[in-house]
């Protein structure tokens, strides 16, 4: 527990444990995981009126206690949470105590020993602290009571917050701990620190004699001195030091290279040191260059961010280092490079994660379309800034969201920040940035052509269940990369905020369609677009095209780094055969392997890669480049099919033996009987029935039919043809089709088919029924291993594949990949089930898998927006699928790609086999 407290410690404070420096006391435990009993009382609802134990820090409805609240509910759960502590102070000399509270929701009066510590703290996501020098028993044990009221006595209090659009719990949430240090001390720190070495440091003391004087010394993170120490102004009051310094080409701090240094700050005497304090710090410049660009340290930077509640299901805004850690992780691994709190500070811990890993932040005062007044509002900034101020990966402070703007707030922010960070005002244009939430594609378009602001929505691309996100980002993207002032974009939102209900038998609750919006699930499962976000941010950025037969290995590529050379990355190719249908196994077999050498190409260049492939390249079925950072991370794969889908059908060798066909037909059934499978066929439709096999019936029946089209059988056929049996079907109505089906002996069933269409369309080709309760999995060979839609190809790779069957609502339940939809470039799949498992090939390049629909949300939106159109048949071959919309905007504002399907009387032509020989 010391390790673990001291490593806390450093991460919360930044401090060093020095003799004369702060000494922290936990008095709760450190996180979520780590957690201390307090005697608890609550008011209201559940387990209420009696006293019990309580984890701290927690929140109490994930205690079992009291009621939840959605922000947006009308009924306001008004229990108070009553808190008891006994804790024991050392002997302490000439030191002052102050106990410290890192977040309490909402009001918060603190006891000590029967005394108020000090005035009633409002606001939720706030560290404040009291000064209990002289409360405290030295030596003895001490009564801590904490009085936690879910609804604030300040109106604007619950406006901003408890009016939000998220998840309103109650208590003490974050740690508590006391904070111990002389009588002469260093109360704070602000930094700042130049991309040109030019550095600042404000100091703010307490109770500085004369003769004492405050030294810094800065340092690298080993501990190894950069130049020599330096000393502090006095200012007239004697309790603020500037002290000023410069440093030759320092190490520059930014999301691709998170460097970092520390400064030693202490008070000295003729004795020695009376105080010390150490902060970790970034030199890095940020600056908003009118009708130009975001830039940092002089380079351009597009942002690429999400924006992210603090939440666990299990414990509510409770976190961890480790929580923290996975969602930095997440957001690196997906070629992110910011975030956005959303709506309100986070963990201290988290700041210090970003800053270590590299992650760009905007830092927001809570003020959901409602502000705080100007009075509580004051106090709130001032203990936000004076909190974070130091964190390197800071750019800008949002006041407020929505509308939730208190404007008597905007210069509050540069009284505590000597960087004088822009404040910025989500969702307007203001300070010289435009965050427009949600543009549609148009929009984007006319900001790309006429916005002079730097432009940079902080929430856009609505991910509400399967929508958004990664849908229609490629679009959205490539107008942000082209706006000769873009500075990047947020995706709405990081993760679904599903907690789990204690009073409903741990059931997750979204509260509808108002939370299931993340890129990933609650407990961090990836989605879809998850792959699709980590293809389209790759700082290494490739457009792949189809591989042809003129191909000699040379690639495109943008270097899409700030300040990243891709001499700096790595890349690796590999050439491969997949497996066939029928192996066991789904790895590929590796023909040949390759690296590249280093490749220079600076920021924002374009070039050539140019992968030294053996001359028997073409012989493989498919190739794939890796790109790592300098971090030796991937950045991505990407993957290209070399052999054409006609190379993994089934072999047709010519017809030798003795035909095998029978033929056999009532008025409404023709049977075709080969090699012992029987094939029946509906004469009224033409439709396929079923195929009967000698250990059991395949259900596989209704079609082909032309998907969304409404036919009619105008001829059905069948005839010998050489030896082969062949059944022709033609069709009439809005669209012509027709049908060849070819028996063989020995053979896979051949089904060519033909047809036109003409219009707008939201999905085109051929479907089946089968039973969906018979099927238990799928094999394929294709993109994958997630579905796709029209607007969402990118992410996905091609190979072998396998998944069992779910029934996985995106948002709403979290078994990924989800197993119903559309898959992409699809050359074989093997339907699995409890009958006999079947095989189908395509000939056809590009070739969509329709398998079945994917069930309706619990809370869809009337609008439907996200439930894009399927065909009635729930096994299909498709040409074009349809695309997906987000949570405010339907697909067709979305972008070229979210349009629907043009058909323009093009005849196209499909043959596919189908393999029922396999033994069940």
């Amino acid at each position: 527990m010391k390790k673990l407290t001291l490593s806390l410690f450093a991460a919360l404070l930044g401090f060093s444990a020095f003799s004369q420096q702060t000494i922290i006391k936990y008095l709760s435990g450190t996180d979520k995981d780590h957690t201390v009993n307090w005697d608890f009382y609550c008011t209201e609802g559940r387990k209420s009126g009696v006293w019990t134990k309580i984890a701290v820090p927690s929140n109490w409805e994930q205690q079992g206690f009291g009621a939840y609240n959605y922000g947006h509910d009308k009924i306001k759960n008004k229990e108070q949470g009553q808190y008891k502590h006994q804790f024991f102070v050392d002997q302490v000399n000439n030191k002052k105590i102050f106990i410290v509270f890192e977040g309490s929701m909402t009001d918060t009066k603190v006891m000590i020993n029967g005394k108020q510590a000090g005035p009633v703290h409002q606001g939720s996501f706030y560290a404040f602290k009291y000064d209990i020098t002289d409360l405290v028993k030295p030596g003895a044990q001490n009564l801590l009571e904490v009085t936690v009221d879910k609804q604030s006595a300040n109106a604007s209090v619950n406006k901003a917050e408890r009016s939000g659009d998220f998840w309103i719990f109650g208590g003490i949430h974050r740690p508590v701990y006391l904070e111990i240090v002389p009588q002469t001390f260093i109360q704070r720190l602000a930094v700042n620190a130049k991309a040109d070495g030019a550095f600042q440091l404000d100091v703010y003391t307490q109770n500085l004699k004369s003769g004492e004087q405050i030294e810094a010394q800065v340092q690298k993170l080993n501990g190894e001195n950069l130049g020599k120490p330096f000393t502090a102004r006095a200012s007239a009051d004697g309790s603020y030091y500037e002290l000023k310094s410069a440093f030759n080409k320092p190490l520059l701090w930014s999301a691709e290279f998170p460097n970092r240094y520390q400064v030693v700050v202490s008070i000295k005497n003729e004795k020695g040191i009376v105080h010390q304090v150490k902060q970790k710090f970034g030199f890095r410049t940020v600056e908003l260059r009118a009708k130009d660009g975001l830039y940092v340290n002089g380079s351009r930077v597009l942002m690429k961010g999400s924006n992210r509640h603090s939440f666990w299901p299990e414990t509510g805004r409770t976190l961890s280092h480790g929580v923290h850690v996975l969602d930095v992780q997440l957001m690196k691994d997906m070629n992110m490079n910011a975030v956005r709190m959303s709506h309100y500070p986070p963990d201290r811990d988290f700041l210090e994660v970003c800053d270590s890993l590299g992650l760009y932040v905007i830092d927001e005062l809570t003020g959901w379309q409602a502000n705080y007044d100007t009075e509580i509002g004051k106090k709130l900034v001032k203990e936000l800034v004076v909190h974070d101020v130091n964190h390197p990966a800071i750019l800008f402070w949002a006041n407020g969201n929505e509308g939730g703007f208190n404007r008597e707030l905007d210069d509050q922010y540069a009284l505590y920040d000597p960087q004088n960070r822009t404040v910025i005002h989500p969702w307007e244009k203001f300070n010289g940035t435009d965050t427009k939430h949600y543009p549609d594609f148009k929009g984007m378009e006319s900001r790309t052509a006429t916005g002079e602001e730097v432009f940079f929505p902080t929430e856009f691309m609505h991910a509400l269940y399967d929508g958004g996100a990664g849908a229609a980002l490629d679009d959205f993207w490539s107008q942000i990369v082209k706006h000769p002032h873009g500075g990047g974009g947020f995706i709405w939102a990081f993760l679904d905020e599903s907690i789990i209900r204690t009073d409903k038998n741990n059931i997750y609750d979204s509260d509808g369609n108002h939370a299931p919006d993340g890129i990933v699930g609650p407990h961090r499962e990836k989605e879809g677009s998850y792959y699709t976000i980590k293809e389209i941010w790759s700082p290494v950025y490739i457009n792949p095209q189809p591989i042809t037969t003129g191909f000699d290995g040379k690639i495109p590529v943008e270097n899409r780094y700030s300040f990243t050379n891709l001499n700096q990355c790595t890349f690796k190719w590999k050439l491969v055969k997949f497996p066939s249908a029928t192996a066991k196994t789904l790895v590929p077999t590796v023909i040949a392997t390759g690296a590249l050498k280093p490749f220079n190409l600076k920021p924002a260049e374009k070039g050539i890669l140019n992968l030294p492939l053996p001359s028997t390249w073409a012989k493989n079925d498919a190739l794939y480049l890796t790109a790592y950072g300098p971090d030796k991370k991937e950045i991505f794969t990407w993957s290209w099919a070399i052999a054409a889908p006609a190379a993994f059908a089934p072999k047709i060798s010519s017809l030798k033996a003795k035909p095998n066909i029978k033929l056999t037909q009532t008025d409404a059934t023709l049977s075709i009987n080969c090699d012992g499978i029987r094939y029946d066929f509906d004469k009224a439709t033409g439709y396929i029935q079923k195929v009967v096999k000698p250990t059991g019936t395949v259900s596989l029946s209704g079609g082909p039919v032309l998907a969304g089209v409404n036919t009619t059988l105008k001829s059905f056929t069948h005839q010998v043809v050489n030896g082969q049996y062949i059944v022709e079907a033609d069709y009439t109505g809005d669209a012509p089709l027709h049908v060849k089906w070819t028996f063989t002996p020995g053979q896979p069933v051949k089904l060519d088919y033909t047809y036109s269409q003409q219009g707008d369309v939201s999905f085109s080709g051929i479907t089946f029924n089968y039973p969906e309760e018979k099927v238990t999995g799928m094999k394929w060979l294709g993109r994958g291993p997630y579905r796709v839609w029209k607007n969402r190809l990118k992410g996905q790779q091609f190979g072998v594949w396998q998944k069992d069957y779910n029934n996985t609502i995106t948002g709403e339940s979290w078994k990924y990949p989800e197993f119903k939809g559309y898959h992409a470039e699809v050359n074989w799949v093997t339907i699995q089930n409890t009958e006999a498992p079947f095989t189908v090939y395509s000939a056809n390049k590009n070739t969509y898998l329709q398998m079945f629909k994917p069930a309706r949300e619990a809370a869809a939106l009337t609008n439907n927006n996200v439930e894009p159109a399927f065909p009635e048949g729930n096994i299909g071959f498709l040409n074009a699928i349809s695309p997906i919309g987000t949570k405010f905007q339907s697909a067709k504002v979305m972008g070229p790609e979210s349009e629907l399907n043009h058909a323009n009387g093009e005849k196209i032509k499909g043959t596919l086999w189908f393999d029922f020989r396999s033994k069940p």
